[in-house]
């Protein structure tokens, strides 16, 4: 267990010089109070659009709005001092056109002070991803399983498994890499694939589901925590706070209803009277 010493915040080139050197550590956040415990030994924050699902109870990510990722990624660079902090573009935000991503990359740079912004898709979005990096916009890109096309996937199921499907994903890890992206989340994909990708890119894999070869890892926090009450195969849960959780508000409920608290000890007394 390593806490990071505290320093100027990290950059997006710093990341990018970490390509073959101590993997990087990568936890999803949306609020002040995780933002801090986890900028003490992470090297970088995702304002993930995963939010949807785990704060919103929403099914997919395709509902979360560009208002929601902005009003949460001040939260957590609020909370953090040291990590990079990255904010996922969501759905509907970068697609039609490379200007309407710079657009919307620009609101949330200017409005969470985050240091980059990530995006899914790979050739397709080559383009836009240059546009922006020569902008001043540092992009990590994200390939593999692309939650926010859900509705054209079908379902969400890993990639790679078939060798045929390997020319195109790799092509899209050497399209956003050579677009400029500082970085490439690969999620779901094959660990061979995963693993073949990471060697042959020259930016760092950040990997979710995919190889320990990756460059580094990322995790849904309440995934890893174990507050979903379901997550993939690929999450591993450090710990299992949901029963915790409940059990301590069982016990609250039922203190309450057994007028058990508030105790003398939770309650305030009057101010002795001064003595004539």
């Amino acid at each position: 267990m390593s806490v990071q010493s505290e320093s100027k915040r990290l950059t997006a080139a710093d990341l990018r010089a970490r390509k073959g050197g101590e993997p990087i550590v990568m936890l999803t956040s949306y609020h002040a109070h995780t933002a801090a415990l986890a900028d003490r030994y992470c090297d970088s924050i995702l304002v993930g659009d995963s939010l949807g699902n785990v704060m919103h109870g929403f099914e997919t990510t395709v509902p979360v709005t560009l208002e929601m990722m902005i009003l949460q990624g001040r939260a957590v660079m609020r909370g953090s001092k040291r990590a990079l902090v990255v904010v996922d573009m969501p759905f509907g935000s970068y697609e039609a056109s490379k200007e309407q991503a710079f657009h919307a990359a620009a609101r949330i740079l200017k409005e969470t002070h985050c240091g980059a912004v990530k995006l899914e898709g790979g050739e397709r979005m080559a383009e836009t991803i240059a546009f922006l990096s020569q902008r001043g916009v540092p992009v990590m890109a994200h390939i593999g399983l692309t939650p926010q096309a859900i509705n054209v996937l079908g379902s969400f199921r890993a990639q790679g498994r078939d060798e045929a499907d390997w020319p195109r994903l790799e092509a899209d890890a050497r399209a956003v890499a050579d677009a400029g992206a500082f970085s490439v989340v690969v999620e779901a994909v094959a660990e061979p694939l995963a693993r073949r990708i990471t060697v042959s890119i020259a930016i760092p894999t950040i990997g979710i589901g995919a190889s320990a070869a990756c460059d580094g890892q990322v995790l849904v926090m309440e995934d890893m925590l174990g507050l979903s009450p379901k997550a993939p195969k690929f999450v591993k849960r450090y710990g299992n706070l949901g029963p915790s959780i409940e059990a301590a508000i069982q016990d609250y409920a039922a203190e309450v209803r057994s007028r058990a608290f508030p105790g003398p000890e939770h309650v305030y007394g009057m101010k002795p009277k001064p003595k004539a």
